[in-house]
């Protein structure tokens, strides 16, 4: 006898691991964002102070 789960408990069982596994992509994506962002952002901060020095003593 072959056993599957199959019908609409296996749906079910379907749509709870994709909702946890894009729920945990969403959130690994956000993570990303706020820890790598700063990574960045700050040597950008520090071309730009760069370049206003320069145009401060021009």
């Amino acid at each position: 006898m072959e056993h599957s789960v199959g019908g609409p408990l296996g749906t079910l069982i379907a749509g709870l691991g994709m909702g946890a596994f894009y729920a945990a992509l969403i959130w690994i994506n956000m993570l990303l964002g706020m820890f790598l962002t700063p990574l960045f952002l700050i040597p950008l901060t520090w071309v730009q102070d760069a370049i206003n020095a320069r145009k401060q003593s021009a």
